[in-house]
């Protein structure tokens, strides 16, 4: 009894099979010498291979029965696979397209092969294996982009959900996004008027020495004067800037309180002194080492005594350092100076306010860095004042900012 023929596909099928591992190899050399396949140079060949393996066993067994539907299920299961792992590796479309197009071309060179090998493999039986290679790879290439899609729609969806999110929070800040609109367009508006009367006074000066060269010490100071002025606006504007700017996240660290006190009566009590007037600076010796910003906490404090200085005409200027209960601690700087009237008592933490008029030169922004800070380092500032009689600032701090 004869045994039965085994047919030419099924035989190619077993040649397929069995020269699996070398097909794949040349496969993986078409992808690697291949300049448009950007994303397959970054991948492990365990990661190249992914489902090609399973997909080319259900290739071999649609030839092997001549018929793509048996194997219908098991081939979109594992397209579907190769579309999403080919995703999340980052592939685009056309990348996809490629890669199963050079594989299809390796198992064309491979039918040519066999052909010449087995005689008996006819141009029908070329013809119909190459039909089943065609519609087993458009399948799996069409299955695979439909994933490909459906994940980037997903992902698009989750994008579009985040978007709505921050749209929304956007909408709730809305107002506050105009008041800082309009906070931004008072600081132009007062640089332009300082920067523009500090030059209107350069012309001054300049226009003096041309005229009358004998004036020329006269019109030096002048120019030098406003030239200290408008390195003073500068410098306040870039601190400001810094400080609104900085979005590094705060690192506490502990500090050294009386250190930092004695640093800052040393390098205040010359300027006070100068202008005849009296440093009263205590310490409560009763306060730890505490854990804030060192650096940002000196801000704060050379901001605040600046203008107890510059406001202040005659009398003196308080330092005070001390235990305020378990948890908190405070600092307060109070002067004698001009104080504050109870109509600018709400602004005066705004950008550009000056507690007096021109002929105190200023920038109106050291109180503004001052709530600024003071809000990142967990402070409560409260002040009081009288017009004429002076200023007090005290603001309270945590002993630990966490």
């Amino acid at each position: 009894m004869t045994e039965p023929r085994v047919s030419p596909l099924r035989s190619f099928a077993g040649f397929v099979k069995a020269e699996r591992h070398r097909l794949t190899r040349q496969w993986m050399q078409a992808v690697a010498a291949d300049v448009d396949l950007v994303e397959a140079d970054k991948l492990t060949y365990q990661q190249l291979a992914d489902h090609l393996p399973e997909i080319l066993d259900e290739l071999c067994a649609a030839l092997a029965a001549e018929d793509l539907e048996q194997v219908e299920t098991s081939i979109e299961r594992d397209a579907k696979k190769h579309g999403k792992v080919r995703w999340r590796q980052g592939y685009r479309i056309e990348e996809l397209v490629r890669e199963l197009d050079l594989f299809q071309h390796v198992l064309a060179d491979a039918l040519d092969e066999y052909a010449v090998l087995d005689k008996t493999f006819t141009r029908r039986h070329e013809s119909r294996a190459r039909r089943l290679i065609a519609e087993a790879f458009s399948k799996v290439t069409f299955l695979s982009i439909k994933e490909v899609v459906s994940e980037r729609d997903r992902k698009i969806d989750e994008y579009t959900g985040q978007l709505e999110r921050a749209n929304h929070e956007l909408t709730l800040k809305q107002r506050l996004v105009g008041d800082l609109y309009e906070s931004r367009m008072q600081i132009t508006r007062s640089v332009v008027h300082d920067l523009r009367n500090f030059l209107n006074a350069f012309s001054i000066a300049l226009q003096l020495i041309a005229r009358a060269p004998s004036k020329a010490d006269t019109a030096l100071t002048l120019a030098n004067r406003q030239a200290a002025d408008m390195k003073l606006l500068v410098d306040q504007m870039i601190e400001y800037s810094v400080v609104l700017g900085d979005s590094a996240p705060l690192v506490p660290e502990s500090v050294d309180l009386r250190e930092l006190y004695d640093e800052l009566v040393v390098s205040t009590r010359p300027s006070i002194e100068a202008k005849g007037l009296t440093l009263h600076a205590s310490f409560d010796a009763a306060l730890p080492v505490v854990t804030s910003h060192r650096l940002k906490l000196k801000q704060i404090m050379v901001n605040l005594l600046s203008n107890a200085i510059k406001y202040t005409k005659s009398g003196q200027v308080e330092l005070r350092f001390a235990l305020r209960d378990a948890e908190h601690w405070a600092i307060r700087v109070a002067d004698t100076g001009v104080g504050i009237a109870p109509a600018d008592a709400e602004r005066v933490f705004d950008e550009f306010e000056r507690a007096a008029g021109d002929d105190i030169p200023g920038t109106g922004l050291g109180l503004a860095i001052v709530k600024e800070l003071s809000r990142v380092l967990g402070g409560q500032i409260e002040f009081r004042s009288r017009e004429g009689v002076g200023t007090t600032f005290e603001i309270r701090f945590p002993l630990r900012l966490e």
